[in-house]
């Protein structure tokens, strides 16, 4: 490979750059991001000097995408279309086939047979393996000559401090592709190693020095509630008097990863988009009676502590912040990508 020649990445469905963040920590030059939801671009292209172009993937002209790249670059085309149609919570098959983000990987397709890059890497859940639009996908970029490996990713096995599984596929037209594995002595991280140093919070209260250390409050139920919760466990360590109804009927039992505290001496649960509410999973603080913090949240998808999310003085909304946090990819899921990508390019 001619080392003269530069790589260029462009990240579709970007966000607030999780995944863009990883890839340049990893040494790989993001030029721009596509994403159709505009409150993203300030953190965007604050935290990442990448350009942020407010777009939806399903009618944007892939020529937009190619003039990010210039002639003799290496091409690399990036992206995790939004997951939520493929999750394992989203049950009903028609459900998910009448969601517009259904077809989303479909877009994806089309922009790389127009945009021909040299490397492509896609990110989303595991449950996308099981269906038949990743097998086109995947089968569309095996007919145009990539080389093309994928996984499932157990994200706590890559020293991250989640438990967060994804499927992740590499593929590259210069030959056989892979994602690095984790090094077995690496130390495996924890809640306790990202969090325990961070100012206490009481339910509904305000850091004065970092105003993404917020959570929100909580209803009277809800603190006796997390009071009696314990690390690890469940709402069974209530009392009976603090249980909805619907955890009294015979079908209650399946509500079991709800109302959860989380433990200091293991990974985080997964990040979803509700992660700073305490009734949505086991987002429970491990010993203060409170839900997680944007902030926190923000650690545990692995974003750096002073990654900057709003403007100054700019209103935060739990609900913006949240969707923005926990539909990220991992940053260092996305610097293990860039690290396979950048190790591939250079053995050629």
């Amino acid at each position: 490979m001619n080392k003269y020649k530069q790589i260029k990445v462009v990240d579709l469905f970007c966000g607030v750059g999780g995944l863009t963040c990883g890839l340049k920590q990893a040494g790989l030059n993001v030029v721009a991001g596509f994403d159709s939801d505009e409150t993203c671009k300030y953190a965007y292209e604050y935290n990442n000097e990448a350009k942020f172009i407010c777009a939806d993937i399903s009618n944007l002209d892939s020529n937009k995408i190619n003039s990010f790249y210039k002639k003799n670059d290496i091409k690399v085309l990036v992206g995790c279309a939004p997951c939520q149609t493929f999750s394992k919570q989203t049950n009903k098959y028609k459900d998910r086939v009448k969601d517009k983000k259904w077809t989303l990987l479909n877009y994806f397709t089309e922009h790389i047979n127009n945009v021909e890059p040299d490397v492509v890497s896609m990110e989303n859940v595991p449950e996308l393996i099981k269906f038949d639009i990743f097998e086109n996908f995947k089968n569309n970029l095996t007919d145009k000559g990539y080389h093309i490996s994928y996984q499932i990713v157990n994200c706590a096995e890559y020293g991250l401090p989640q438990k967060r599984k994804r499927l992740v596929l590499l593929a590259s037209k210069f030959g056989e592709i892979n994602l690095i594995k984790p090094n077995p002595c690496k130390k495996k991280k924890n809640v306790e190693d990202v969090l325990k140093n961070l100012p206490p919070l009481k339910a509904g209260e305000i850091n004065n020095k970092d105003p993404l250390h917020r959570c929100p409050k909580l209803s009277e139920i809800n603190i006796r509630r997390i009071k009696q919760s314990k690390p690890g466990g469940t709402w069974r360590d209530w009392d009976e008097s603090l249980l909805p109804e619907c955890y009294k009927k015979p079908t209650g039992g399946t509500y079991s990863s709800v109302y959860g505290r989380m433990r200091w001496n293991a990974p985080s649960p997964t990040m979803t988009t509700q992660f700073y509410i305490y009734g949505t999973g086991r987002y429970g603080h491990p010993d203060q009676n409170r839900a997680l913090s944007l902030r926190e949240g923000a650690i545990l998808q692995t974003f750096p502590k002073n990654y900057k999310f709003t403007k100054d003085n700019e209103a935060i909304t739990y609900k913006v912040l949240g969707r923005q946090i926990g539909n990220a990819v991992p940053v260092d899921l996305g610097k293990i990508i860039g690290q396979s990508i950048k190790k591939h390019i250079e053995s050629l």
